[in-house]
């Protein structure tokens, strides 16, 4: 199934789960972890049998961000994966989903620490889920640092401007109730319970035409800073040709006969 040794990879029916897995450092990012995850992302991409991606991390955390002892000069473990961020320079941004969208939904379960790094990630993913103990903020001001990954033009896109601001600029922590409560997730559940609450929405997603999921998603992130004029126009041109698939057929035939229906991705 692929993997590294920070980046573990699993199938959970139509669902890939990818955990990250370095929980001796709350799942701090690492060059092992970074590869791990852009393969795992195009993995699932190009297997029609997944229809959705769980993100998630081992040991009770998310993720603590990135390695502060690697940007410090100190060296990074994976030292084997060096080619790799040589050959492609931007590895590292698609796999945080910076520079990359993976067509199938992505569902983020959270447990313990998601901060830094690891709230710039989540803001690349669809659907997010947390335990009610989880910890989120973007603390890079408090180190003199900046949140490069995404979150001064995404977090005002995601929650209101203002609760954006405060979380840029004051470095805090936040509970995953108050996270809740400005949009920044949208499940708080008992501690634990993240991926299983996670899993149990992607198979709802799984049940749905595939086709008609990557269109919708396609659509969404399309035309968010369209006006609606234009943004209208491109949901028509990504929407019309669903209804001509076998997948649409399949979903009126099963309709009519009270059946779940069986789609074949067509």
């Amino acid at each position: 199934m692929g993997g590294t040794e920070h980046l573990t990879v699993r199938r959970e029916g139509a669902t890939l789960v990818l955990t990250l897995n370095r929980p001796e450092a709350k799942n701090a990012l690492s060059l092992s972890m970074l590869v791990g995850l852009y393969d795992g992302w195009l993995a699932a991409d190009a297997d029609d049998e997944v229809r959705s991606i769980v993100l998630t991390g081992s040991g009770g955390s998310f993720c603590a961000g990135m390695d502060l002892k690697a940007l410090a000069g100190r060296g990074m473990e994976g030292e084997q994966y060096r080619d790799r961020l040589k050959a492609d320079p931007d590895l590292h941004w698609k796999a945080m989903l910076r520079h990359h969208r993976p067509r199938k939904p992505v569902i983020a379960a959270v447990e313990g620490h998601c901060v830094a790094g690891g709230t710039e990630i989540l803001q690349g993913t669809d659907i997010r889920v947390a335990g009610e103990s989880a910890t989120f903020g973007l603390f890079e001001v408090r180190r003199g640092l900046f949140p490069i990954g995404g979150s001064t033009v995404r977090l005002q896109r995601q929650i209101p401007r203002t609760h954006a601001l405060e979380m840029l600029l004051t470095g805090r922590p936040y509970s995953a109730r108050e996270a809740a409560g400005i949009g920044l997730i949208g499940h708080v559940v008992p501690d634990g319970d993240a991926l299983a609450k996670a899993l149990e929405i992607a198979g709802r997603i799984n049940a749905c035409g595939p086709l008609a999921v990557e269109a919708v998603k396609a659509s969404v992130y399309e035309t968010a800073e369209m006006s609606e004029t234009d943004g209208l126009a491109a949901e028509l041109k990504r929407g019309w040709p669903v209804f001509d698939t076998d997948d649409a057929k399949e979903g009126a035939r099963a309709f009519a006969e009270k059946r779940p229906p069986v789609y074949k991705r067509a």
